[in-house]
């Protein structure tokens, strides 16, 4: 029997992921979508054959009998309509960053484990086959320990793909949150958390607006386009991550290189292979993966097929709450960091 789905949010996560991996996983059911804006909830399910739509997501959890909703829908909203769904007996997958706050964070881990459903978080870095790659080869051992990596994510910016334009959600605070740091940032962090098995525990964070303004404007946008981290790890590995949405020649960044003791393991900094080791002995590999998903060009990214196989398995998804929490927490305090110009111990339990 198919698993009843309700998704909601039809702006671009939901078009461009949820919706089309949803629809197109053999053991699922979009049976409503809901969306704010009823002229677009109403295209995208007459593309889908879906036939109950809603602009209130508390009308869809009251009125349809569903087993799993996805929340892709601004940063501000996702931890009560996550929490509701949950209360209302649905597993749910929930955009990143899971929340806009650890306590909201926290509510939504509680939430689920007292109804005893499953909480993902759509941290799709970690499916992504060059990185997928790149963590067996890690985990190996050949190259020894992990000493220090730098890593980058960077484009245009969401008013290049949001379906809003420069109107998006994504550019007011109060909707938002934060700004590359929840969009980009997080996925970055969570990636080196899951390439490096270690938790992230000092951070000194420069985050600014550097250069976004709103359209026909001036005015810079009200949420974070450039950011410059320094973590350490509990283990003691350094790293920066450079993230931005001020690429504007069209070249999308999503490149990691982590130095080992016996090498160098370069992941998506390549066109040809997805990971490159060079090791100290001069002996070298090259691997042909899989794409790293762009906005320009999509690939399945693999989470909305974890989330269905977790629960017609009844086995707790990798990237669960808890995992999205900590994620949260070291990009909250680069935030705090580049406030305070201290560095920051994030609040990971």
């Amino acid at each position: 029997m198919s698993l009843r789905f309700g998704i909601i949010g039809c702006g671009a996560i939901g078009q461009r992921r949820h919706i089309p991996e949803c629809h197109a996983n053999p053991h699922t059911e979009i049976v409503a979508l809901c969306d704010v804006n009823a002229d677009r909830v109403k295209v995208i399910a007459g593309k889908y054959d879906v036939k109950n739509t809603y602009t209130d997501y508390r009308q869809m959890l009251k009125k349809e009998q569903l087993d799993a909703v996805v929340v892709g829908t601004p940063n501000a909203t996702h931890a009560p309509m996550a929490i509701a769904a949950i209360d209302a007996g649905n597993h749910v997958l929930v955009e990143k960053p899971m929340a806009a706050t650890l306590k909201e964070a926290a509510a939504m881990i509680d939430a689920a484990k007292r109804n005893k459903k499953f909480l993902m978080v759509g941290q799709n870095q970690r499916l992504m086959s060059p990185h997928v790659k790149a963590k067996q080869i890690l985990s190996r051992g050949s190259l020894g320990k992990a000493i220090n990596f730098q890593t980058t994510f960077k484009h245009g910016g969401p008013d290049g793909w949001s379906v809003d334009g420069g109107k998006s959600w994504f550019f007011r605070k109060k909707e938002a949150v934060m700004g590359v740091c929840g969009d980009l940032g997080v996925h970055k962090i969570d990636l080196m958390r899951f390439l490096l098995g270690q938790e992230i525990v000092e951070v000194n964070g420069f985050v600014d607006t550097l250069s976004k303004t709103y359209p026909g404007t001036s005015r810079k946008i009200d949420v974070d386009d450039t950011a410059f981290l320094s973590v350490k790890t509990d283990k003691g590995v350094i790293g920066t991550i450079n993230i931005s949405w001020t690429n504007y020649g069209r070249f999308e960044d999503n490149g990691t290189i982590i130095y080992c003791e016996e090498g160098v393991i370069l992941i998506g900094t390549d066109p040809q292979f997805g990971v490159v080791v060079n090791y100290a002995d001069g002996t070298k590999e090259f691997h042909k993966t899989g794409a790293i998903a762009t906005n320009d060009k999509q690939v399945g990214s693999g989470v909305m097929d974890m989330f269905v196989d977790g629960i017609r398995k009844n086995k707790a998804p990798s990237i669960d709450g808890v995992e999205g929490y900590k994620s949260l927490a070291v990009i909250l305090a680069a935030l705090e960091s580049s406030k305070t110009g201290k560095t920051v111990r994030p609040k990971l339990s």
